[in-house]
């Protein structure tokens, strides 16, 4: 989750984004070189991974459309929050609620999980969380079940940082790369050493945006998924025919939009998600992207820095209408794994 927010009903953030050649906006007399709603992560993100990596676990690169063995009825439904990496995190989180079992392999049989997005980035072993989603993903189906992933912001970036490393983009705010944009936002030099085609093949064709059982499930709390049709069908098709485009400015436009937050915190929150939700369908949208604590206002930016912030379960918010599930993992937050419907 790369920080931004939408003019709509959000607040700006106080960070700001530095892209490769921008002018310091702290510099006396610079303008300020933002593009409207944009503010991502600030400066000094750590970037992990200096020694060798190990070797990626093998995987499947596609797997069929999962349909429950002989017509059956389909399982209980889980989302997951934004993983960024922590792996371990993970296969404990999806370990307790009963989905995989010690040996990381899916033991949920026709239960249905999606991930929100973000796999990478920030911590340790982004490819891992990759690998290990592909897998329960093939297991899963083979099971009368499923496991589907949506595509965040992150696999937008990591993405471009391997197709187009320092080409320039036009960023809205000076010349910029994708590379320096990811190192910026938390890459991990080992990712990218152990980074497949395989795995930017899967990540480019992950849709944006689902319904399951009336919940609307996106990564980013945006209204950004209107400018790319009016079903999630179109949308899909959209995001996903730009990325067979190989342009480094298309893809970036898609990741910009892709960085705002906040689209349904504050007074027109609720105004924005009944618009999603009238085009899209569902009852509720389930999104990634804003971690609790900052969504809430009790850390500065995305990445903490005030001591582990309390989050105990997803933030639902915006007359009920939106359900935030990212945890705060990145920030010593919790990763979250839950069941939707959640309890009344």
């Amino acid at each position: 989750m790369v920080e931004g927010s939408m003019t709509q009903g959000a607040g700006r953030g106080s960070d700001m984004w530095h892209g490769a050649g921008v002018t310091d906006p702290g510099a006396p007399g610079a303008a300020d070189p933002r593009p409207e709603g944009y503010t991502p992560t600030r400066r000094d993100l750590p970037v992990i991974g200096a020694g060798a990596a190990p070797a990626p676990t093998p995987t499947l690169v596609d797997t069929p459309s999962p349909v429950a063995a002989g017509g059956g009825e389909q399982g209980p439904l889980y989302v997951v929050g934004d993983v960024h990496g922590y792996l371990d995190e993970l296969r404990a989180a999806l370990l307790d609620q009963g989905l995989i079992d010690a040996g990381d392999h899916w033991v949920a049989g026709n239960a249905r999980l999606w991930f929100l997005g973000d796999f990478t980035d920030r911590g340790p072993d982004g490819v891992g969380v990759i690998d290990l989603v592909m897998q329960l993903s093939a297991e899963a189906a083979a099971a009368g079940g499923y496991c589907k992933a949506l595509m965040g912001n992150h696999e937008l970036l990591l993405i471009g940082a391997k197709r187009f490393g320092d080409t320039p983009v036009g960023s809205g705010a000076g010349t910029a790369s994708f590379q320096a944009a990811w190192l910026l936002n938390g890459g991990q030099r080992s990712d990218m050493e152990r980074l497949q085609e395989h795995h930017v093949q899967w990540m480019s064709r992950l849709d944006a945006m689902a319904l399951a059982d009336d919940h609307l499930l996106v990564h980013s709390d945006t209204t950004a998924y209107l400018e790319y049709g009016d079903t999630i069908t179109d949308v899909n098709d959209a995001i996903t025919e730009a990325l067979t485009h190989h342009d480094a400015d298309e893809t970036w436009d898609l990741f910009r939009k892709f960085t705002k937050r906040f689209a349904f915190r504050d007074e027109a929150g609720a105004t924005a998600a009944r618009e999603l939700l009238g085009t899209y369908g569902g009852r509720r949208i389930v999104h990634g992207h804003s971690p609790i604590p900052y969504l809430l206002g009790e850390v500065g930016s995305e990445d903490g820095g005030d001591g582990a912030p309390q989050v105990h379960g997803p933030h639902v918010y915006a007359d009920s209408l939106a359900v935030a599930m990212d945890g705060g993992v990145t920030m010593a937050g919790k990763l979250l794994v839950s069941q939707l419907p959640l309890p009344a």
